[in-house]
């Protein structure tokens, strides 16, 4: 990997060649996201919704990631220049929209997320234009275990094993790879099996192994007195004890990329907070505060259902099917100039 101008990164694969020319990958993308959207519709019963590019700011409805990313914000001149911020991403608007809908449980609802993250540092697998199928389904307080978790996974997997062998049909030179299973590991077991490397690393050893990984307990402090990443308070939940005395009802989705050399996060995704969880890990994160915006309070008054969601990233999904070395090869964003000179050099057009 090697730094390109200020917090740019770029993979270089050797000898990379592209399997399909412009033409070709504009119909893999159609053809893509048109069947693995169905079958994600199919799998979870999911009925598509029209979302939000902004929401109000202030309103806690926005996903604050890790964090620290901050979000695009612009006045609206006619609420006398109230603030409106780009969503990072729709992980409480959607509690929000299926209360409202009545959403009856056993069902839910997916959308197409349009996000701009201006602090993303740039390369492969990362633009400041974020695309990604993001799904809430309404569950029961009973199914709040690792085993519905698993459940949910497991036929979210499904969905892209028969995506990746649809496209195989399309463009008989790219070979299926991932494996019908998934494996499933906690971050703390990760630990234990490679205590002297970073979580990216860990991360890499396990899908390089098995290929296709769900990695649970995002955000939780691990024996070492680390997380293996964060995740805000108030929306997976990362605290509940789960399976084996470990946390973390919530977690990452993980295949192998044999183009990049690397693993790669398709999706991100969990059991969501009930009210007493989110008190619970507002304190252990000390922003309390936040119990008084909207959708805190509206969780707190008990008029949200409870539910299990997420995001599966369709560019980095399009991607991997299509043996991209590039995202930007799959979307028009924004890159450096020294960027785009190296992978025209190395032959990777960016579009």
């Amino acid at each position: 990997m090697k730094k390109i101008g200020f917090m740019t990164y770029l993979i270089k694969p050797r000898s990379y060649k592209a399997s399909l020319n412009l033409a070709e990958t504009e119909k893999g993308i159609k053809i893509i996201k048109d069947f693995f959207q169905q079958n994600l519709s199919s799998e979870l019963r999911l009925r598509r919704t029209t979302a939000p590019l902004f929401v109000l700011k202030g309103t806690g409805i926005n996903d604050d990631l890790g964090g620290s990313e901050r979000a695009v914000s612009f006045p609206i001149k006619d609420l006398n220049d109230a603030k409106a911020e780009v969503v990072h991403s729709l992980a409480k608007w959607k509690r929000l929209t299926l209360a409202d809908y009545a959403t009856q449980e056993g069902y839910g609802i997916y959308t197409d997320m349009n996000a701009i993250r201006a602090d993303e540092e740039l390369g492969n697998l990362h633009s400041l234009y974020v695309d990604q199928w993001d799904w809430e389904l309404v569950m029961n307080e009973s199914q709040r275990n690792i085993n519905f978790l698993k459940e949910i996974v497991t036929r979210i997997y499904a969905a892209m094993v028969r995506t990746e062998y649809m496209v195989y049909e399309a463009f008989p030179q790219i070979k299926p790879t991932l494996p019908k299973e998934i494996k499933f590991i906690h971050s703390e077991e990760l630990l234990q099996a490679y205590p002297n490397m970073s979580p990216k690393e860990r991360e890499d050893a396990i899908s390089k192994k098995y290929g296709a990984v769900f990695i649970f307990g995002i955000g939780c402090v691990l024996s070492n007195g680390e997380k293996h990443d964060n995740r805000a308070p108030d929306y997976d939940d990362w605290s509940s004890i789960a399976e084996n005395g470990l946390p973390g009802l919530n977690g990452d989705l993980m295949i192998w990329n044999d183009v990049l050399d690397r693993s790669v996060e398709i999706s991100s995704m969990g059991i969501r907070v009930n009210p007493e969880i989110m008190l619970k890990q507002l304190e252990l994160s000390n922003t309390q505060e936040r119990e008084t915006l909207y959708f805190h309070q509206r969780l707190l008054s008990g008029s949200l259902p409870q539910t299990i969601g997420g995001g599966i990233g369709q560019s980095r999904l399009c991607m991997f099917y299509l043996r991209k070395a590039h995202i930007g090869e799959i979307q028009a964003s924004i890159w450096p100039e020294d960027m785009k000179k190296e992978c025209l050099e190395s032959g990777i057009n960016i579009i």
